[in-house]
């Protein structure tokens, strides 16, 4: 609550400072500073409970959890309906990623918080050719070329497929981390 006080004011929101939507309504009832999330708002019904506690106020949408670009449309108008705002999460993409969420936040109507990426970490194990996908003054320009509008280094793509089989990982768990935190959490993707 004193980090939500004393950075209230710069803030645009603070992202899943506490656990659920009774934690976040709590936070939200004290400090009156926005929250977002990516955590206690994972499916379509969490949409409901959340507004009706006043626990969220932008939803962190991702369009690989999500469903794709069109179910993050979907999601966006359906959260635009609540009274919800949005804004897009990112995990450790790369350029396609990046060029996929830009092109679908270029569409949604009321994308008024700004977006978050890795892109900049990452940028040295990028498949996408330089140029197409440049941050200036805090924006990335939609690119205009086929597909998503960027070219794919074929080298790169090889190099980073000879490290993928190097390390040995053959099993991917992005629920495991939750999982410490709450046992029951099952990292089912939403339907709609």
């Amino acid at each position: 609550m004193a980090v939500a006080a004393e950075l209230g004011d710069v803030l645009e929101y603070l992202e899943d400072p506490v656990l659920g939507i009774e934690g976040m309504s709590r936070v939200h009832a004290e400090t009156g500073v926005p929250l977002a999330t990516n955590m206690c708002v994972t499916r379509i019904e969490h949409l409901r409970p959340a507004v009706a506690a006043d626990a969220v106020q932008i939803v962190l949408s991702d369009h690989h959890y999500w469903g794709g670009l069109l179910r993050t449309r979907e999601l966006a108008a359906t959260c635009e309906a609540f009274g919800l705002g949005v804004s897009m999460h990112s995990n450790s993409h790369l350029g396609v990623s990046l060029a996929a969420m830009t092109h679908v936040g270029s569409t949604i109507r009321r994308l008024d918080y700004a977006c978050d990426t890795h892109y900049p970490w990452n940028r040295e194990d990028d498949v996408v050719r330089r140029g197409a996908l440049e941050i200036v003054d805090g924006a990335v320009a939609v690119p205009d070329g086929p597909g998503l509008g960027v070219e794919i280094d074929e080298e790169r793509v090889a190099a980073l497929h000879r490290r993928y089989l190097a390390a040995g990982r053959t099993v991917r768990d992005d629920g495991g981390y939750m999982r410490r935190v709450d046992p029951g959490f099952s990292d089912v993707l939403p339907r709609y």
